[in-house]
């Protein structure tokens, strides 16, 4: 696994103390789903988050609408999406890959609530372990997303403020 070619924000740029975050994750393969979350949890712990609302969807599908449902509520911050879709043997991963992702980027874009993309999408199952363990865990970094994007969507609706 390569690293990542650029360099983390700064502590203040993750302070999750004020902000109100949610959690949307898939329940298909729940197993990878559980770890991803855990990662989630662990950040926002870490970074103040307090009660984070945690929302389960039947698969990486439902992740917009329901993402969206609690953007254009008004009582989210960010939100994380997780999940995660593994290849099989026809053309339905590339149409819920493909859909799924569209559909979370809408929500960001039609609602300026930032909704960030932990969604595995993995050619095997030993993939979407590797990068939903304790040291690679894509739901940790979605998290680390959706916070730095809501501290600076919050930046740069009121400058005056920073």
């Amino acid at each position: 696994m390569g690293e990542r070619s650029h360099e983390k924000p700064d502590d203040k740029d993750l302070d999750a103390s004020d902000l109100r975050v949610a959690v949307v994750v898939s329940r298909y393969n729940l197993d990878i789903s559980k770890r991803l979350l855990r990662g989630a949890l662990e950040v926002l712990e870490e970074r103040g988050a307090e009660d984070p609302q945690v929302v389960w969807v039947p698969g990486a599908l439902e992740l917009p609408l329901a993402a969206l449902t609690l953007a254009e509520s008004g009582n989210v911050d960010a939100i994380v999406t997780l999940g995660c879709v593994i290849n099989g043997e026809t053309a339905h991963f590339q149409f819920v890959a493909s859909g799924c992702t569209e559909g979370i980027v809408h929500v960001s874009l039609d609602t300026g609530v930032p909704c960030s993309f932990g969604v595995l999408t993995t050619y095997d199952r030993d993939q979407a372990l590797a990068r939903s363990g304790p040291r690679n865990n894509k739901g940790a970094e979605a998290t680390e997303t959706a916070i730095e994007m809501a501290n600076l969507v919050r930046r740069l609706q009121d400058p005056g403020d920073s």
